[in-house]
């Protein structure tokens, strides 16, 4: 089995995983390396795997239900997915709210005058800008929201990984028949990985810290800052029995480097043990009770914790 997990931007060169291979009971975690190119991304995973590839990816994978209530006619995100091969205007982000529509819901491709999420909401015909979010996107009692899926503008927006991602990867995979399966759509986690051999879930590594009990002080942007941790990032992975490549213990020490692409190789390092963490059922791999989780919005690996009630009704 490979445990991979990927740090997600549109700018390729911003895109770094970190590929773990089970030894045994334990774990061989290589340094980062690039994703490359993505039409050849997960033959070349499978290339590598003697087994499933666990795979967790930092962007969205589902929609929000506000946007499933008002505009979708599928049956399921996953049917949604491969259904856009017929929608290319889908991925096309429009630089001016009256281009907004259900079929080109991203927005906006440049600041410009009246550009508020709830304007965007309303452009949407969504009731307001929280309709605009999926469950996992909003504030839990342990950290922030994250940004919506359909916005694109902002170093916090996710919708430009997002078109990158189901455009140019998941779409074409998945009907070009390979063996993918997605989490938490089409079955728990760790089921799916006797199933098939690729199964895909979305990641958030500052949630994974949470979960390994990691506090990074100061900025995961600064290498002093993610160098400092490395003790305690050690510690983390010898709990986990995943042992570091001679390439990966370095850069830890390191803080992964000193270009901009440091605090990538941070979070694709971050994540891969919280796939690990999942993988040894030391958090659910499991979405909360909600239907619409399971079959629409999809959810967290790993995450417990639920939007406060102030932000879910706002």
């Amino acid at each position: 089995m490979l445990a991979v997990h990927a740090d997600w931007s549109v700018d390729a060169r911003k895109r770094w995983q970190v590929v773990a291979r089970r030894i045994g009971a334990g774990w061989l975690v290589a340094e980062p390396e690039p994703v490359g190119d993505l039409s050849t991304w997960t033959a070349r995973l499978l290339a590598r795997a003697a087994g499933p590839v666990a795979l967790g990816v930092d962007l969205p994978l589902g929609l929000p239900r506000g946007y499933v209530r008002a505009h979708v006619g599928a049956a399921d995100f996953s049917t949604f997915l491969r259904g856009l091969a017929a929608s290319p205007g889908f991925f096309e982000v429009c630089a001016r709210l009256d281009e907004v529509a259900p079929g080109r819901p991203f927005y906006p491709r440049l600041g410009c005058r009246g550009m508020t999420r709830a304007a965007h909401a309303a452009a949407l015909g969504l009731a307001g800008p929280a309709g605009l979010s999926r469950l996992c996107d909003r504030a839990t009692p342990a950290r922030p929201a994250g940004a919506p899926l359909f916005w694109t503008l902002g170093a916090n927006q996710t919708g430009k990984a997002a078109i990158a991602a189901w455009r140019d990867w998941l779409v074409p995979d998945l009907l070009g028949g390979a063996d993918i399966a997605l989490w938490p759509f089409d079955g728990d986690f760790r089921a799916l990985l006797a199933q098939h051999a690729v199964v895909v879930a979305e990641t958030y590594p500052a949630e994974v810290m949470r979960h390994l009990g990691l506090r990074l002080r100061g900025s995961k942007r600064r290498q002093e800052d993610r160098a400092a941790l490395a003790p305690a990032l050690h510690a983390a992975m010898a709990r986990l029995d995943a042992a570091p490549a001679p390439g990966l213990a370095a850069a830890v020490i390191a803080g992964f480097g000193a270009d901009t692409a440091g605090e990538d190789r941070f979070d694709a390092t971050i994540g891969v043990l919280g796939v690990i963490n999942v993988i040894a059922g030391n958090r659910p791999d499991a979405t909360p009770d909600d239907p619409w989780l399971r079959r629409w919005e999809g959810w967290v690996l790993g995450q417990t914790d639920l939007p406060a009630r102030k932000s879910m009704d706002a």
